[in-house]
This record gives C-alpha cells, sequence and structure tokens, in this order.
C-alpha cells in the first residue's frame, strides 16, 4: 500500500493513488496539527486549546480519541481494532505523528534543504532547492486551517518556506538561473503580502530574468503597500533590490516581443498584460481586469494585450459590452463566442443545444419560454466550447466595458471565470465612474478575484511627463514645461482629453480651449451644417457603433448622400470607420457620443428615437436580434409613438431576451409593456404581457410587492375578458406568493380559492381550491386537513382546459412537493422520500437540486441529520449552486443543521444557520422563520449551548405571533424539552414538556413529530 501525505498547502491524503475523505473539519485540522508537527509530540490539552480554543466541550478529549481513531484506519484500513499503527502514537497524554520515507511532504521538503545546504556543488545545491520548493502548493495547511488558532503551528512552516525562497534566489540569481525560482516566489510573495525579504527576492528575480517593468511594478505595489497600511518606507533590502534593477542592463528580448506599442507610460500595465497572456500561452490561466476612468486607455491596453497574444499563435476572441437598453442581451459573448465557433473545425457541432439561443436566435413568435435548467446547460456548453478551443491554440477572451453589459452577459462572464478552461485568460475592462459599477458587476468581479491567477489593474492618469511625451508624439514639437503643466493640470493626466487638447494645440496653436472634452466636442460641432448636426445627433441615439444604412434611413437620405455628409465628422475625430463592418461607422469615445447626446433637446431626442425606431422596423423587420434595439427606440419615443406598437415591440423584446436565457432583461421589457399598455387601455394586449411577466418572473425570479399588484391586476383583466380559466392560473400564482413571503391576506385567498374550485367544473381550479386550502390548514397547524387536501383526487379524469401559464409550465403549482411534505408530517416519511425520488432526473442540475430540497427538508422534519447531510453534500459537490435557485438558502440552512448535529463543528454551523435566517427570511419576511428557528435551536444544543437555543426558540414564537404559520409548534415545544434537559432540570420538568409536544402534535396529526417526542420520552424513561 502507497501512501502519500501534503501538509505543504491544502490538507490532502492519497492512498494506492486515490484521494481519501478525510471526514468532519475538525477530524482533518487535527491530522494537519499533528502533520505540521511531525515527529514531535502534541499534548492532548494543547491539542483541545488548538482545535477548539476556548469553546471546548466538556467531551473534547473522547471526541480526539475518536478522531485519533479514525484518521488511524484511514491511513491503514486493514489495522486491527484498537491498533496504534504505524503512524499515530500515543506517548503519554500526548500524540505524535511518524512518517515514512516519502510518505509526507514536509519530511521531503527539509531532506531537500539539507541536502542542498551540504552540497558543495552550486548548480546540484540549485537543483535540490528548486524540488524542494516545488512542494509547496499554498500556505500550509491552507483551507482547513482557516478560523482556527493557526500562528503557533502553521506560520512557521510558512517561515521556512519563505527562508528557503530567498535563499535559492540569492543563489540563483549569482548562476543566471533565476528562472528556476520565479513561481516559487511568486507563490510567496502572494502568501506574503509583507514580507520583505520574499518581495525583495522577487523584484530581483524579475530582474536577472530581463523582466525589467515586471520587477519595477512588483516593487511599487509592495512599496504602496507598506505605505497604505503599515506607514512605513521599503527595508534597505528591498530599496537595493530596487536599484539593482534600474542599474541593470536590460536582457535583449525576442525580435517578436520587441515590438513597440506606441503606448506612453504604461510599461508597467503592459508587463501585467503580457504575462497573462503567457498564461494561456503556458497552457495557465489568468483573469486580468482593468479599471479606470473614460478616456484612461483601458482599451487601447486590450488592443496591445490581443496584438501580443496573436503574434504568439493565441486565438482572441473579443466582446464589447454597448451602453443603451437597445442594445442585444449576451451581446459581447454573441461576438466572443461567434470568433471561436468560426473558427472550430466543426461549427455546427456547437449550434445544436442552447449555445445557438446566443449565435443564431430563432424566431421568438410562439416558441416556449426555455425551462429552468436551460441557463446551466447554456453556460456550461460555452465552458465546454472554450475548453475545445484552448486545447487546440492557446486563447485569449477580451471584454470591454463591462460597465454595460446586461446582468446575463455577467453571469455567464462568472461561471466561465470560476471553471476557466487551462490554456485561456480573460482580459476585462471596465469604467469605475460614469457609470459606477452596478452591484451586479461588483459581486461578479469579487468572485473573479478568488479565482487563481485574477490581477485587478487600476489604470491611473499620466504623470506630467508623460503627459508631455504624449502631446510631443502628437503635435511634433515640444509643448514647453508651462503648457505642459497646463495640459496635465486642466485634464488630470487623462491621456483621451490630452490627445483632444494636443490636437487642438497643433491646429489652433493655442489652449485657449474649455478643459473639457464636452466642450471640445461642442466646439467642433459648432461649424458644422445643420444637416450633418441632425446626422450625428441621430448617430449618437443609436449607439457607439452605427450602422450606416440605418443611420441614412432615420435620417431620410440615400446611403450615399449620408456618407458624404459624414466625412467631415471623421475628419473631426468624431467618428471613425467601424473595426470589421465596412457599412459601419463608430464613434471615436463614448464621452464623444454622450457629450453630443447632450446637445439634443428633449423634444428633438423623442423624435429622433421614433425615427430611428420606423427605420429599423423598414431595415430589420424580422429581425430579433434587434427586437430589444427597436423596443428601446420606442420606448424612448414615449407619446409620439402608437402605444400599442411600443407595447407589442416590448412584449417581442421580452420574449427574445428570455429565449436567450436573460431573464432579467426579459423582467424589464415586460414589466415596460405592461405600464405602457395599462395607460393606453389596451387591456388584451396587456394581459398578454402580465401571462409572459408571470411565466418569467415565476421560473427565474423571485416575488416583490409591485408582481403581487400585477398579478391581481392580471386576474381583473383576464376576468373582465371572459377568461376564467386565466383568471383561476392568476389567483393560485398569486396566492403562492403569498403564502411564500407571508402576505397578511393569504388566509382569505386561500379561502377565495376555495370556494371557487368547489364551483368550478375545470379540475385545474378544483385542484387549486383543495391545494390552497391545504396550505391554509397547514399554516394554522392542522397537519391532518392539509395531508387530506393534497391527496384527494378527482372523480373524473376530465383534462385541465388550455390556457397561456399551462402550456408554458408555471402551474398547477408546486402541488407535489407540498404533498410529499404534508405526507411526510403526517407521519409516512418513507413514502414521501420515495415519491421525491422519482424526481431525481439523471443529468438534470435542476430537477436534482429540487431533490436536494425536498429530501432535506424532509429529513430535518424527521431529524434524520445523516440523510440531510448527504443531500445538501450532494448539492454541494455537484455544483449545484451555481444554479442560485431561490430554494438555495433553505438547502445551505438544512445543511448547517444537519452538519451541526453529526457533529462536525457544531458551533461553527450552528452560528452559520442562523446567520443565514437572518439574512435571507427576516427581511423582507419569508416562509419558515418559526420552523427554521427551531433547527437553528436544535445546532445550538448539539453545541452544548443551551442558552443560545433557547433564545432561538424565543425568536422562533416571536415569529409565529407575528407571521403565524403554526406548523411546527409541536417540534418547538419538543426542542424546549430538550433545553430543559440540558440545563439539568428535573426529569419531571423535562417529561411534561415532552408530553405536552407530544399531545400537540398528536391532536394535529403531525404525526411525525409526535413520533419524535414520544421517542423522547422513551429516552428519558431509560435515563431514569
Amino acid at each position: 500500500m502507497s501512501l502519500h501525505l501534503q501538509v505543504l498547502g491544502p490538507l490532502r491524503v492519497w492512498r494506492d493513488g486515490l484521494e481519501q475523505d478525510l471526514g468532519p473539519r475538525q477530524q482533518a485540522y487535527l491530522l494537519a496539527l499533528l502533520l505540521a508537527r511531525v515527529g514531535k509530540p502534541i499534548s492532548t490539552s494543547e491539542l483541545i486549546d488548538l482545535i477548539w480554543d476556548e469553546a471546548a466541550p466538556s467531551s473534547a478529549l473522547n471526541v480526539i480519541q475518536k478522531y485519533v481513531g479514525v484518521l488511524r484506519r484511514l491511513l491503514e484500513p486493514s489495522l486491527p481494532a484498537r491498533a496504534t499503527g504505524s503512524y499515530l502514537h500515543r506517548r503519554g497524554n500526548s500524540y505524535l505523528f511518524t512518517a515514512a520515507p516519502g510518505t509526507l511532504d514536509l519530511v521531503a521538503f527539509r531532506e531537500l534543504v539539507d541536502a542542498a545546504r551540504a552540497q558543495r556543488d552550486r548548480e546540484a545545491a540549485l537543483d535540490h532547492y528548486v524540488e524542494a520548493l516545488g512542494l509547496w502548493r499554498g500556505p500550509a495547511g491552507s483551507g482547513i486551517a482557516e478560523g482556527m488558532s493557526t500562528t503557533t503551528v502553521f506560520a512557521p512552516l510558512d517561515d521556512e518556506f519563505y527562508r528557503v525562497c530567498t535563499t535559492a534566489a540569492e543563489l540563483a540569481v549569482s548562476l543566471g538561473r533565476p528562472q528556476r525560482v520565479l513561481p516559487a516566489l511568486r507563490l510567496a510573495s502572494s502568501m506574503a503580502p509583507f514580507h520583505e525579504p520574499v518581495h525583495a527576492g522577487l523584484v530581483s528575480v524579475l530582474g536577472a530574468a530581463g523582466r525589467q517593468a515586471e520587477a519595477l511594478a512588483a516593487f511599487r505595489t509592495v512599496r504602496d503597500r507598506l505605505a497604505d497600511e503599515l506607514g512605513i518606507d521599503p527595508s534597505p533590502a528591498l530599496e537595493e533590490a530596487h536599484q539593482r534593477v534600474l542599474t541593470r542592463p536590460p536582457l535583449p528580448v525576442p525580435a517578436d516581443d520587441g515590438e513597440s506599442s506606441g503606448l506612453v507610460g504604461r510599461a508597467a500595465e503592459l508587463a501585467v498584460l503580457r504575462s497573462a497572456v503567457q498564461s494561456a500561452l503556458t497552457g495557465r490561466t489568468a483573469i486580468t481586469v482593468l479599471d479606470g476612468e473614460p478616456g484612461v486607455g483601458k482599451t487601447r491596453l486590450l488592443e496591445e494585450a490581443a496584438a501580443f497574444a496573436a503574434r504568439h499563435g493565441a486565438l482572441v476572441a473579443w466582446g464589447s459590452c454597448l451602453e443603451g437598453d437597445g442594445t442585444p442581451s449576451m451581446w459581447p459573448w454573441e461576438q466572443a463566442l461567434g470568433t471561436i465557433v468560426d473558427r472550430s473545425p466543426a461549427p455546427e457541432v456547437w449550434l445544436s443545444g442552447e449555445l445557438a439561443s446566443i449565435l443564431r436566435p430563432r424566431d421568438s413568435v410562439g416558441a416556449a419560454v426555455p425551462d429552468g435548467n436551460a441557463q446551466f446547460r447554456l453556460f456550461e456548453q460555452v465552458v465546454n466550447l472554450i475548453g475545445h478551443a484552448s486545447a487546440q491554440q492557446p486563447t485569449l477572451l477580451i471584454f470591454d466595458d463591462l460597465q454595460w453589459a446586461d446582468v446575463s452577459s455577467l453571469q455567464l462572464f462568472k461561471h466561465v471565470a470560476g471553471r476557466l478552461p487551462a490554456g485561456t485568460t480573460i482580459v476585462g475592462a471596465l469604467r469605475d465612474r460614469a457609470p459606477m459599477p452596478s452591484s451586479e458587476l461588483s459581486q461578479v468581479l469579487a468572485a473573479a478575484s478568488r479565482r487563481p491567477g485574477h490581477r485587478r489593474l487600476r489604470i491611473g492618469p499620466l504623470s506630467a511627463a508623460d503627459v508631455a511625451e504624449l502631446v510631443r508624439s502628437e503635435s511634433g514639437s515640444d509643448p514647453g514645461d508651462d503648457v505642459t503643466r497646463a495640459i496635465h493640470a486642466r485634464t488630470a493626466g487623462n491621456p483621451f482629453f490630452v490627445l483632444e487638447l494636443s490636437r487642438l494645440l497643433s491646429e489652433a496653436g493655442t489652449l485657449g480651449v474649455p478643459s473639457t472634452v464636452r466642450d471640445v466636442v461642442r466646439d467642433r460641432m459648432a461649424g458644422l451644417d445643420d444637416r450633418v448636426g441632425d446626422l450625428l445627433r441621430i448617430a449618437a441615439l443609436i449607439g457607439r457603433n452605427v450602422d450606416v444604412r440605418l443611420l441614412a434611413r432615420a435620417a431620410g437620405v440615400d446611403v450615399a448622400g449620408c456618407l458624404a455628409r459624414l466625412e467631415p465628422l471623421q475628419a473631426l475625430g468624431l467618428l471613425e470607420p467601424g473595426q470589421d463592418e465596412p457599412s459601419s461607422l463608430r464613434f471615436a469615445h463614448d464621452l464623444v457620443r454622450e457629450s453630443v447626446s447632450e446637445t439634443t433637446t428633449t423634444q428633438q431626442v423623442t423624435r429622433l428615437h421614433l425615427r430611428v425606431a420606423d427605420a429599423l422596423e423598414q431595415t430589420h423587420a424580422d429581425d430579433d436580434e434587434a427586437a430589444e434595439q427597436l423596443a428601446y427606440h420606442l420606448w424612448a419615443a414615449g407619446p409620439l409613438a402608437d402605444p400599442a406598437r411600443t407595447a407589442g415591440a416590448l412584449i417581442r423584446a421580452g420574449r427574445c431576451a428570455a429565449n436567450k436565457l436573460a431573464f432579467e432583461s426579459a423582467n424589464r421589457h415586460l414589466r415596460s409593456a405592461v405600464r405602457a399598455t395599462r395607460a393606453a387601455g389596451l387591456m388584451e394586449l396587456e394581459l398578454s404581457a402580465l401571462t409572459l411577466l408571470a411565466i418569467v418572473v415565476r421560473r427565474y425570479s423571485v416575488y416583490d410587492a409591485s408582481m403581487f399588484d400585477m398579478l391581481e391586476r392580471a386576474e381583473y383583466l383576464a376576468g373582465t375578458l371572459g377568461r376564467s380559466a386565466e383568471a383561476a392560473d392568476f389567483a393560485f400564482i398569486r396566492m403562492m406568493g403569498a403564502y411564500t413571503s407571508i402576505d397578511e391576506g393569504r388566509g382569505a385567498l386561500a379561502q377565495r380559492m376555495r370556494e371557487d374550485g368547489l364551483m368550478s367544473s375545470d379540475p385545474a381550479v378544483r385542484r387549486y381550491g383543495r391545494h390552497a386550502w391545504g396550505l391554509h390548514q397547514w399554516d394554522i397547524g392542522n397537519i391532518g386537513e392539509a395531508y387530506r387536501c393534497f391527496v384527494e383526487e378527482d372523480d373524473d379524469d376530465a383534462p385541465d382546459e388550455e390556457t397561456p401559464l399551462r402550456r408554458g409550465g408555471s402551474i398547477p403549482g408546486e402541488g407535489p412537493g407540498w404533498r410529499a411534505v404534508m405526507t411526510a408530517l403526517h407521519g409516512d416519511v418513507e413514502t414521501a422520500l420515495a415519491f421525491v425520488d422519482t424526481w431525481d432526473t439523471p443529468d438534470d442540475p435542476y430537477a436534482a437540486s429540487v431533490w436536494v430540497y425536498y429530501t432535506a427538508m424532509i429529513a430535518s422534519m424527521a431529524g434524520d441529520a445523516p440523510l440531510a447531510r448527504r443531500a445538501g453534500e450532494r448539492w454541494a459537490s455537484a455544483g449545484l449552486d451555481r444554479l442560485t435557485s431561490q430554494l438555495e438558502h433553505y438547502i445551505r440552512q438544512d445543511w448547517c443543521w444537519a452538519r451541526a448535529v453529526t457533529g462536525d463543528d457544531s458551533a461553527a454551523a450552528a452560528a452559520e444557520a442562523e446567520k443565514l435566517v437572518t439574512a435571507e427570511l427576516l427581511d423582507p419576511p419569508q416562509w419558515g422563520i418559526a420552523y427554521q428557528y427551531a433547527l437553528v435551536a436544535e445546532a445550538w444544543l448539539a453545541a452544548g449551548e443551551p442558552d443560545r437555543a433557547e433564545a432561538a426558540l424565543d425568536r422562533a414564537d416571536q415569529a409565529i405571533r407575528d407571521y403565524g404559520q403554526r406548523y411546527a409548534e409541536g417540534l418547538l415545544l419538543l426542542v424546549r424539552a430538550r433545553v430543559s434537559l440540558s440545563r439539568g432540570e428535573p426529569l419531571a420538568v423535562v417529561r411534561a414538556a415532552a408530553e405536552r409536544a407530544c399531545a400537540l402534535s398528536t391532536a394535529r396529526e403531525a404525526h411525525l413529530f409526535a413520533r419524535r417526542a414520544r421517542r423522547f420520552l422513551s429516552e428519558l424513561g431509560a435515563d431514569a
């Protein structure tokens, strides 16, 4: 049997080539402590302090002894019971880990370092050092040791790594082999941001390797960090390393890399971008994000990165995000993925699944809204496509102007960044103002920042010296110190502003111009012919990229006449030819387009939007890609556009966005359609918009107050128009939402639906009535009646009347799931779980998440922590959290409860569960607050914290007083009895409390809770 253990980085264990599950977190942490002190005994008292700190339970010693036994059998499965084995030994009141040769990476590291130090041959010594450093994968015990008292155990190991890094760096530089230790120095510098000898070694190694720009950038980064966070200057060693880089003659570089970028003041930024591209070229991954103010040169840097990648044989796929609601959803990905697919040897292979919804949008008329799992399948297909491309050729994905990206594009960016295939680099750029990054973008960037190989690069202003060089390059003459200072002061070093003022300086010989680009643009527009000015204003409304044919049609001129009028604009630098499309133009910068737009009056804006919309309908009548753009312009045209036309366009845009899985965009379009139709009194069209909105929101979003108002309005419209079945659909959806959000009027809604069901001949409406009444009975605690409502079937087999919502799969609601829950509460857990198992469709992540949700819920109600834990672990291991379902916080809650009850760091699990309730269920209030607090109380009991358990029960009682939902009252009484027992109260008091729980649950036919209470009473009898 072969055994290998790793503690120099994440804790991992392999036996016979297979990685082993290390069990609960505390058990794994115990192993990490023993490995870190290999060859040295650790007393049990120290182990208890390290694992639990001041919160050690009275059973801590027994727990450690149990963990040691489990670990011995993990390392040696054939070990007889109670045998010590070869690795974990008892020494008095201490434990000692001994490692066989080649078993533990820490021992191998120290042996190699000793060999290097004993070696007289310096080349051989370097070989030993490099091999030793290569064993490190990150901070010692990383992951498992986070949040623990690790300083005295793991930090000394990291210090050993840092010392060897600096020694090896000096040796490698002296031998002219700096590249050999560069990976280790990079790792060490990321682990120790304030360790000056390590950073001095990194600067020296980079400089000796000919990477002067990177070395200087590394020095500036650590210097600024020391100043900003510690208020100190760099150490003499760091300063000396810096000086050596400055005085070292540059090494010759390959001719291909020697191409001048023409950029001024951006050497360090270029070095970082080229390093990111090199990651892809060498089979690794990287994510680099540039941010800075508009005009600072982000796009220019992206162009340089693209050129560098292309020169070195990489595939470059570029996606630009555009401003404005008229931009098609998923637009940046449509561009980037189109490039990859076009370069694929078999493009048709990638267009057979969800990817076609982006690259080949289908006709939306009559098309069904995609199912709930379609977005996940699309995202995975994109990852597979990129992985296939990068396996053939290093791949660089570039996304410019991420601040304009739609939410669905950002979600896909996050997904791809989290599963980035080897040989792929992502480089993105965004503005840090005008506009500020949205909350969605900030969340995506935060998630990306946790990925390996991530760099966030702030692109700042140019220095005065760089401004002088840029002006000199643009104007062809030396501006002089006074002019340079004036330009630098008035532009704040913004390269775009500097260039604009430099051009005016070259043309007019003076700086007597306003200090902003807006004034520059207006000044240039002042000399234009009125017809040219109108054309420019229309172009600004169309967007940064302008289709000349669309512009000509909107302006009412032919294409040739349009191009003739545009010539002065190109000469003035306001417009320039499109990058890849001969029939398009683009604004030189978004700031130019924004400046033009601000010269247009409100009256002109609405009129011009309508002209653009008219032109779009004439040129792109059947093009779904233009649907969202058309809807935007008609909506912006306001009262000048026919309301029915605007609403129809918005509904079509919403359907197109939904078909592309851009659900937030679909939601926005459809809500606008509802407002437009209601204002115009277009009842049929308003109902159509509300129907599609109900499907989209019910599947992919969360209810809010405005949605309830819209559902009530939809029910009224359907009834007024004589569509009673549709009215019932909307009423049922509204009722389900009312129970989800614990609306005060939910009982009245359920009563009304029950009455409607009793009077209806429609099987679906009858079923709505039974399910609504069943939810009401569950809500008030009558479990038996609720169960009978959900299991009752119709006497006849008449088919449901078909309605748009029923065709869309939005209803008949969540009856099957609630039927399983009621069956379990009524006492038949086995039947309930078997029913849930029928939904566990293979290879369907969405179905799997629903299975996890109901399985974990029923298991927690039954007190079956191992089953709830298995369900939660499946949800996590399968990556189902990527679905971002609204079920997620309930799944997490049940999983925390299960971990706590099974003894996996119970206190931490209980605290996490309580935090989840506070963050996800209280504001606004959501169903299940009292029950979830019952789980929190059980978790705190498992952690040996009866006071905190009682506090959770008090909050549960308050939730019942505030919101109702009495179905868990029997369980709450039972947990209170357990709290009394934990506090050592008399058995008679405990027994009386448990009997009250049993009696209440029995009376309400909550037989599951009654059975749990009887089991507890039986245990009390055994204890007595």
